[in-house]
């Protein structure tokens, strides 16, 4: 008989913030509870558990998309928090788990590799003052290269969201939405997010 070497269980913690690491060792890693881990062009991001306000706006975020996905049956194939989805970016080295996912096609592989190749249509962020810096500077540029049609940034500290749009394939296009405006995507026909409800519930 053979003797196979078992691979070493990589660890990771908080001290380990500014490591580097390859995505195919992050994506294996056993992170320790307690706070949120991302990859970061090939550098480890750790960030304390968002205040649950945050989690309320997602929350409310959630029932709006679910609201609409009972109204309009078989237009949304899979919707998720970052719990229970992520970004496999290979090009850049990173792994994202963003606050929110809409998926309106059939995931193309089983299993873990599907999160290299499954493009979601829309990704939400909702900020807060810690992930400023990422949803707005790093996040954008990720999503794009890995063929994201929307991005939404919802900041409750602007009370604005910001969505961009893939442009020609090219680019992002930006546009700015009011807590008190309503924005309408092609990609959910009747669906408008409503952007007072989440801001609210965040000030709970």
């Amino acid at each position: 008989m053979v003797a196979v070497a078992r691979r070493k269980k990589i660890k990771i913690g908080p001290k380990d913030h500014g490591k580097r690491m390859s995505l195919d060792e992050f994506d294996l890693a056993e992170a320790q509870e307690g706070h949120l881990y991302e990859l970061n062009k090939g550098v480890i991001e750790v960030s304390n558990v968002p205040v649950p306000n945050h989690g309320r706006m997602v929350g409310e975020i959630r029932t709006q998309f679910v609201l609409y996905e009972v109204a309009h049956p078989g237009v949304i194939d899979y919707m998720s928090g970052g719990s229970d989805a992520k970004l496999l970016i290979g090009e850049s080295q990173s792994e994202r788990h963003p606050d929110w996912l809409v998926y309106l096609t059939p995931a193309p592989l089983e299993g873990n590799a599907a999160w290299s190749v499954w493009i979601p249509e829309i990704v939400i962020e909702v900020v807060s003052e810690s992930s400023a810096k990422r949803d707005y500077e790093d996040k954008p540029a990720e999503y794009f290269e890995f063929g994201v049609k929307e991005y939404w940034i919802v900041d409750p500290l602007k009370n604005i969201m910001t969505v961009l749009t893939r442009w020609r394939g090219m680019q992002w296009q930006t546009k700015v939405v009011k807590a008190s405006q309503k924005y309408s995507t092609v990609l959910l026909p009747g669906f408008s997010p409503n952007l007072k409800a989440v801001f609210a519930t965040g000030k709970k």
